[in-house]
């Protein structure tokens, strides 16, 4: 791959400078695409040697990160520097996460990096810091944004055993109810079946609905929604030609058998459809937000601050997050 992977810092205090570090140790073995940190390069030397691991590091620009990669984990400043000791985030946590954020976007939307792999952050003390938003997804969006308007971000939870995609994401599930609608089934699953076709390879993706209620509603005896909502939404998405089913009972969905029949899961409510993934597969589920105009992977965990810095993290969802970007960025030709 000609441009390499952009990869953010993360919540400081939290494990992603470790998983950055200890992904990029194994690169060879793993056969990882290149990668550059956005970042502060003292911090991640101070990591380093908290972990008790010897890396080389070099500061680089976007452009020459590619050529680097083979012989320094490659480094782009970002000019904040980050001062948080692992488990601990302090004043500076906050704008070095974002920072590392908004930069990521520029370099991907000029073109000096082939899609963006996010580290973990922490939401609360974005928040403490001003941060309006309810997660990364959606500040990625606002980043995203043109004089044409913001895109809708749609989140995927990717892992070879099985695909998933909420509809609504993070809400109480109060929440979740009130919002669901079938104009937003349909217009999530556009988004799906599109970059499931551009960014996947898939020609003709398959894909099952999972109804809202228990048994899907039950001829509507457990709840109308499955009737009033869902199920018109995927007569809408049929008649445009995708190959789609439901509303099913989401309780027999997600074993062996099941998950054959289809490519995609589409759920209503976030854990729906975060359980069976992180069940099947928690170290291998990887993060992927459609709907943008570039392609963003993440780490299917948080920031663990209660294991940053003890050598424990484990770098398996980051690395399968980097393998599934490099993979998406050469099915679209970035």
């Amino acid at each position: 791959m000609a441009k390499p992977l952009a990869l953010t810092s993360g919540e400081p205090a939290g494990i992603g400078p470790d998983i950055t570090i200890k992904a990029w140790l194994r690169r060879n073995e793993l056969k990882l695409p290149p990668f550059y940190l956005l970042g502060d390069r003292d911090f991640l030397n101070h990591r380093a040697k908290t972990l008790g691991l010897n890396i080389r590091l070099a500061d680089v620009c976007a452009e020459d990160a590619s050529g680097a990669f083979s012989d320094a984990l490659p480094v782009v400043a970002t000019g904040h520097a980050a001062t948080a000791r692992a488990g601990q985030p302090d004043d500076t946590s906050a704008v070095t996460a974002m920072a590392s954020i908004r930069h990521a976007v520029a370099d991907v939307i000029a073109g000096r990096a082939a899609a963006i792999v996010t580290n973990p952050i922490a939401k609360s003390v974005l928040y403490r810091a001003g941060f309006r938003h309810p997660g990364h997804t959606e500040f990625l969006a606002e980043l995203a944004a043109t004089e044409r308007g913001t895109p809708q971000p749609v989140m995927m939870l990717w892992s070879p055993a099985l695909v998933v995609v909420p509809v609504t994401i993070h809400l109480a599930l109060r929440d979740a109810i009130a919002q669901l609608s079938s104009d937003l089934i349909v217009s999530t699953v556009r988004i799906v079946v599109a970059d499931l076709k551009t960014r996947f390879g898939l020609t003709n993706p398959r894909l099952a609905v999972a109804g809202l209620n228990p048994h899907a509603g039950e001829d509507g005896s457990l709840g109308g929604e499955d009737q009033t909502i869902v199920a018109p939404a995927i007569e809408i998405l049929r008649g445009e030609g995708i190959e789609i089913r439901g509303p099913l009972p989401a309780d027999t969905m997600f074993h062996d058998a099941a998950r054959k029949t289809y490519d995609c899961a589409i759920c209503m409510y976030h854990d729906q459809a975060l359980i069976p993934v992180k069940t099947l597969a928690f170290e291998d589920a990887v993060n992927v937000t459609l709907g943008l105009p570039f392609i963003r992977t993440s780490p299917d965990h948080g920031t663990a601050f209660d294991i940053a810095g003890t050598g424990r993290a484990n770098p398996s969802s980051l690395v399968a997050a980097l393998r599934l970007a490099a993979r998406m960025a050469a099915a679209q030709g970035a």
